[in-house]
């Protein structure tokens, strides 16, 4: 049986003493009214694996998931017993229980193709994919891997509500350098290709004869020298081909941003405990409050473990420091120091968590322990996920240095 989970309010609130929550996430996933989660947050944090562990946690519990993976690491494909991911879902092997999974890799890409190859009709399309620019953009241009991740996850969620499907798609978000640009990529694309350069290349297609006035003519030849004449024409032909598809690309990137707007999506919030990765993580926790997304929590991965002794850093050093005096164990002062930078880096992750915690004290919180090894199975991303749930032995580990900061 699901329980209800409510959806936290976001936002800088005001000073209070009361403590983030835990994140409950098997109740996130356990719900049927959760329909998409999105885990966000900037490059390097861990989303990736993070997004495959609630995934195949989800699965397991009895939800038919899709995870929508961008660029994972080899081992991470290898873990879920697919060599190679692609732009189609395929089923995740030994999976247990009643549910099930599959997983894909974005094809940026691919991706770009097929959306041109459904709205446009056969010679357009060919003309639009053979076009040396749209290549370019299609592959490179700034924005377009998450615009075109918002374009996968809308055409994941059609197939899901048309086909039954899956009940549950799990998104990573691109690993770009700000968090945000997941949210702001549609609007930098449509800027883009509305812009006053776009129309500048458009005019001579869409207007009568007068535009092509001597002004137009001296501005015509000046992109020339600048860009040379072949790359314009490129640059005109597939703006003129493509102009009839841009209220389409426009209209669906509405539509999946009103979705992620929606009580069935889940915003996940993922960092690691640096002062950078939090305060992108307080910036995206800001925007999606503005933008009135719903947010499920912040997952603050890779944390230090505390030590299992009590000993203090002061301590630590202090013995370290009259062995190296005495002339006594090289060894044994060096362990000390080590535990001495551990409890250290504990306090300063504790100090950070709690400084985020202060400021948005409605946000639920799991706190995911570094682990030796990288994932390089299922059973290494079933024990990420417990640690997301927080075992008993987990909380117990990762809670240690909420307790320190108090």
């Amino acid at each position: 049986m699901s329980r209800e989970i409510p959806r936290a309010r976001v936002g800088p609130l005001a000073a209070t003493d009361r403590r983030a929550d835990p994140l409950d996430v098997d109740a996130l996933l356990d719900d049927p009214q959760t329909r998409i989660i999105v885990c966000c947050g900037s490059g390097g944090v861990g989303k990736t694996t993070t997004s495959a562990a609630l995934a195949l946690r989800a699965a397991e519990r009895g939800r038919s998931v899709c995870v929508l993976t961008i660029d994972p690491a080899r081992r991470l494909a290898q873990s879920m017993g697919i060599e190679a991911l692609d732009n189609t879902p395929r089923p995740v092997p030994d999976v247990h229980g009643d549910g099930s999974l599959d997983a894909m890799m974005l094809d940026m890409k691919r991706t770009f193709d097929e959306v041109v190859e459904s709205q446009a009709s056969p010679e357009k399309a060919k003309q639009i994919l053979e076009n040396p620019f749209y290549i370019a953009l299609s592959s490179s241009f700034a924005g377009t891997q998450e615009y075109m991740a918002m374009e996968k996850l809308g055409q994941l969620h059609r197939d899901a509500v048309a086909e039954g499907t899956w009940d549950l798609i799990v998104v990573d978000t691109p690993p770009s350098r700000s968090a945000l640009d997941f949210l702001d990529a549609p609007e930098r694309l449509s800027s883009f290709l509305d812009g006053r350069f776009i129309r500048l290349l458009l005019a001579p297609a869409r207007g009568p004869a007068r535009l092509m006035s001597a002004g137009m003519g001296m501005i015509t030849n000046a992109l020339t020298k600048i860009l040379g004449a072949s790359v314009l024409k490129d640059m005109q032909t597939f703006v003129a081909a493509f102009d009839t598809l841009f209220g389409g690309f426009r209209a669906r990137a509405q539509k999946t941003f009103e979705l992620l707007q929606t009580d069935g999506t889940a915003f996940l919030v993922v960092a690691a405990p640096e002062p950078d990765a939090l305060r992108e993580a307080a910036y995206f926790v800001e925007r999606l409050s503005g933008d009135d997304m719903p947010l499920a929590g912040l997952v603050v991965n890779r944390a230090a473990s505390a030590p299992d002794s009590t000993l203090s850093a002061e301590e630590a050093m202090a013995a370290a420091a009259r062995l190296r005096r005495s002339g006594d164990s090289d060894l044994t002062a060096g362990l000390l120091r080590l535990h001495a930078d551990r409890v250290r880096m504990v306090e300063r992750e504790a100090r950070l968590r709690a400084r985020f915690a202060a400021a948005h004290p409605a946000v639920p919180t799991a706190v995911v322990p570094a682990l030796a090894t990288d994932v390089h199975d299922l059973d290494g991303l079933r024990r990420i996920g417990d640690l997301l749930a927080g075992s008993p032995d987990d909380r117990a580990a990762s809670d240690a240095p909420r307790r320190r900061a108090r």
